[in-house]
C-alpha cells in the first residue's frame, strides 16, 4: 500500500466522521462521527510515520498521544452526555435550549 492509498482512506475516514458529526441529532452519533475523525487523523500519522520517518520512534509516540487523546475525549464525552441526560432527560441535541440551567 502507498503513502497516497492511506491518505486517500484517512481522508474518507475523516470525511465521514465530518458528515456524521454535522449530521446527527444524537449524542451518541456525533460522538461516533468525532472518534472517526480522530481515526482518520490517526491513520494519516501512522502513514507518514511509516513512509517518511523510516520506523522513528517519535512517530510511534505521536500514534499512542493521539489514542490516549481519543481515549480522554471518549469518556469525558459520555460522561457529559450522561450528566446531560439525567438533568434534563434529553438525548438529542435539539432538545437542548441552553445549557446554563
Amino acid at each position: 500500500m502507498t503513502l497516497t492509498a492511506i491518505l486517500i482512506v484517512s481522508a474518507a475516514l475523516f470525511g465521514i466522521g465530518l458528515f456524521g458529526a454535522l449530521s446527527q441529532k444524537s449524542f451518541v452519533m456525533l460522538m461516533m462521527g468525532l472518534e472517526m475523525m480522530l481515526n482518520g487523523t490517526l491513520l494519516a500519522a501512522v502513514g507518514f510515520w511509516a513512509y517518511t520517518l523510516e520506523g522513528a520512534p517519535s512517530g510511534q509516540l505521536l500514534a499512542i498521544l493521539i489514542m490516549a487523546v481519543m481515549a480522554v475525549e471518549l469518556a469525558i464525552g459520555f460522561a457529559l452526555v450522561v450528566a446531560v441526560y439525567r438533568k434534563r432527560q434529553a438525548d438529542v441535541i435539539e432538545a437542548l435550549g441552553t445549557l446554563k440551567q
